[in-house]
């Protein structure tokens, strides 16, 4: 199958699980999973801008939640000095983590492997703790009060939702475009790309500057949403949430992240009255399929359909 048309099903079936979700609230009225869902969306948000990085490009960068707690702080700081609108504070928030991420992405994308991976996570807890002890600007842990634009949840969901599809859909645009085949071509081989007249550097970077804008606007809603933004919201537990979701969902497809998220997020809060325990769960799913199943569980539904096509 040729990738063209492996995106495009991927599309589709991304589209039709959108679609079934847009359903959700209509069947559901308790406000504490509707809030669920809400932050599940936010993490689908999340999981598919590091997907573009990780999956697509082969680049694995641990400052999504990083990138998401800019975005909120851009949107929370602008509104509480200069009372901006929430759609400019979104705007803010969202240009913020884009500029700052084109700006570490020049340092950063020369770097392989390990060596980012450390790099952009040193990164994650500098801002984290910038945020944290500038207590006269952001007021440290304590936070910054945002006013909501509203407090239906079902609302809040469908607006998290049309922002998951804008970003689902910016994504099946590049990925299909030149500059998508370039970035699948630097994953598959960086060495073969270079000599192919590809330049590395500048797409590694242009990639990093779209996925952290990405997370900054997932994280400018989300400080709408949550009416408090907090350093909390860079930990690095986040991070690893979001891999997890990716890894489990299936990295490098575009419905993955989306899969993964919802699934993972609601679980975590069904199983929320065992304790610590859901982590080890979801740490032991993570390294199964990084080790068994490197395609997801998306991969493992493709595996299962494969057989009734070839005899169709």
């Amino acid at each position: 199958m040729s990738g063209d048309i492996r995106l495009r099903r991927e599309f589709i079936a991304t589209s039709l699980l959108l679609l079934v979700l847009a359903l959700l609230p209509l069947a559901m009225r308790d406000v504490y999973w509707l809030g669920v869902l809400v932050v599940s969306a936010y993490f689908a948000i999340l999981a598919s801008s590091w997907n573009l990085l990780a999956g697509f490009t082969g680049q694995f960068s641990l400052a999504p939640a990083a990138f998401a707690m800019i975005g909120a702080y851009g949107a929370a700081l602008s509104a509480a000095y200069y009372n901006v609108p929430p759609l400019i504070g979104l705007l803010i928030g969202t240009v913020s983590a884009g500029l700052i991420g084109l700006v570490l992405g020049r340092i950063v994308m020369r770097l392989r492997g390990p060596y980012l991976a450390l790099t952009t996570l040193s990164f994650a807890e500098i801002v984290r703790l910038v945020a944290s002890n500038s207590i006269n600007i952001t007021r440290g842990d304590l936070g910054l009060p945002l006013e909501p634009w509203f407090n239906d949840r079902v609302i809040w969901f469908y607006v998290f939702l049309s922002a998951l599809t804008f970003v689902i859909c910016g994504l099946y645009l590049l990925l299909r475009s030149q500059a998508g085949l370039f970035l699948e071509a630097i994953r598959d081989d960086e060495i073969a790309a270079a000599r192919s007249g590809v330049r590395i550097v500048f797409w590694k970077t242009a990639a990093f500057a779209i996925s952290s804008a990405a997370a900054g606007f997932a994280g400018a809603l989300y400080a709408y949403f949550a009416s408090l933004v907090t350093p909390e919201l860079g930990l690095v537990q986040q991070t690893g949430l979001v891999v997890s979701m990716t890894v489990i969902g299936g990295m490098g497809s575009l419905i993955g992240p989306v899969v993964g998220a919802f699934l993972v997020y609601v679980t975590s809060e069904w199983l929320r009255d065992v304790g610590g325990w859901q982590l080890v769960i979801f740490a032991a799913l993570v390294i199964v399929f990084a080790r068994l199943f490197r395609a997801g569980l998306w991969g493992l539904v493709i595996t299962a359909l494969a057989p009734r096509r070839k005899l169709a």
